[in-house]
């Protein structure tokens, strides 16, 4: 299937029109763009820009994807590059001139697309997120510059976030990056100390790759408990604070500390009986059954995969988790099923992992290191695993 282009866009545009039995004429009046613009758009002469095209959907009342393409699932990996060119481009926009043309956006709406944007994250709706980022960071952008407030700069820096988690799960760390700076650039604007520490969270992160300088990553865990000291003490507070001991214990497993990692943990696992299961403080989930992931993960790292699979398989997943933290943990279950000589139930977990979030388990690199492990271990491959590792592309 070919990439997305501007002619593609253009041509869904006009499909989308006529469904809704408009015409340009008629379509350009319920859109901030002139029929000029539309027509060049439509014909594939013009670019479709992500606020032109955020605009037509919400004219129609249909979803950007409608308009930009098929699911990240049904993509190779080398068409991920065109999908994230334009979040890459809106990141941009944060301290360039604004369009001073367009209408400004009332803000309850943008705040409510935020959340859109998280919930799509959450539901590992990797696409969904990546079409409507570009024009909600470009909304958001210009009216924290024209009209800012606390709620406003809160919604941008949710923006960002979404923007780090998407370009992670897609592979696009350096843009990860760029994502983690720019909402640093909005918590500080929007005064919120558990959003900065969130960010020092999700920047440690970049710091737990096997090669990193863990050091410099347990240090950003530090500055972010720091931050914790300028909020009040309650439920949110110490649930922030439980998520980055979990962060460092994710650093500290992967430089082979297994000190660090136990001290982490046990703090962790003292807030999280105090706090119980926590899933709404900035989108950011906490309790028991993180803990339990977390772990899996370290035991993984530190290769004590009988204790990492009892683990595993003590999680219980509270009502209301994010797909994505379910299909994650299966795929931590799988290696540790896997290393346990467990294959049959590897290729299980996998399976459901698929199922349950089919866009992040096929980028997911864990995912590839399990399924040759099982290539490996497996002297004929059933067809069952055959399968998976033409999907993941092993």
């Amino acid at each position: 299937m070919p990439p997305v282009d501007d002619e593609d866009t253009g041509a869904r545009i006009a499909a989308q029109r006529k469904k809704a039995g408009l015409t340009q004429h008629g379509l350009a009046q319920r859109i901030p763009y002139s029929y000029s613009l539309l027509r060049h758009v439509e014909a594939g002469h013009r670019a479709a820009s992500p606020q032109l095209v955020a605009a037509v959907a919400r004219a129609l009342h249909i979803d950007v994807t409608s308009l930009t393409g098929p699911p990240v699932s049904t993509l190779r990996p080398s068409h991920v590059a065109t999908l994230i060119r334009p979040v890459r481009e809106a990141l941009d926009l944060y301290d360039l001139p604004t369009d001073s043309h367009l209408p400004l956006r009332p803000t309850p709406d943008l705040i409510s697309e935020a959340d859109t944007l998280c919930r799509h994250v959450r539901a590992t709706r990797l696409h969904q997120a990546a079409a409507a980022l570009p024009a909600t960071l470009a909304d958001l952008t210009a009216v924290c510059r024209a009209r800012p407030s606390t709620e406003a700069w809160r919604a941008l820096a949710s923006a960002y976030r979404s923007a780090h988690d998407v370009t992670t799960k897609l592979g696009s760390y350096d843009l990860a990056i760029v994502a983690l700076d720019r909402m640093g650039w909005a918590a500080e604007r929007a005064g919120d100390p558990l959003l900065g520490a969130i960010r020092q969270y999700k920047r440690a992160l970049a710091y737990r790759s096997k090669d990193a300088e863990h050091r410099i990553g347990l240090s950003m865990v530090s500055v972010g408990h720091r931050m914790l000291t300028a909020a009040e003490d309650s439920t949110e507070t110490r649930a922030v604070a439980g998520q980055l001991h979990l962060g460092a214990t994710v650093i500290a497993a992967r430089a082979q500390n297994e000190v660090a990692v136990d001290d982490h943990l046990s703090l962790a696992t003292e807030i999280a009986e105090r706090t119980g299961e926590v899933g709404q403080i900035h989108w950011l989930s906490f309790g028991p059954a993180n803990v339990g992931t977390h772990e899996t993960f370290a035991r993984l790292e530190l290769r004590q995969f009988d204790e990492a699979l009892r683990v595993a398989r003590s999680v219980r997943p509270p009502q209301g988790w994010a797909k994505s933290r379910r299909a994650a943990h299966l795929v931590d279950q799988a290696r540790a099923e896997m290393e346990t000589g467990r294959t049959d139930a590897a290729l299980s977990s996998l399976t459901q992992a698929r199922r349950m979030a089919p866009q992040q388990t096929r980028f997911h690199p864990r995912v590839r290191e399990t399924v040759r492990g099982l290539l490996h271990l497996r002297r004929q491959s059933p067809e069952a695993l055959s399968r998976m590792a033409a999907w993941v592309g092993v």
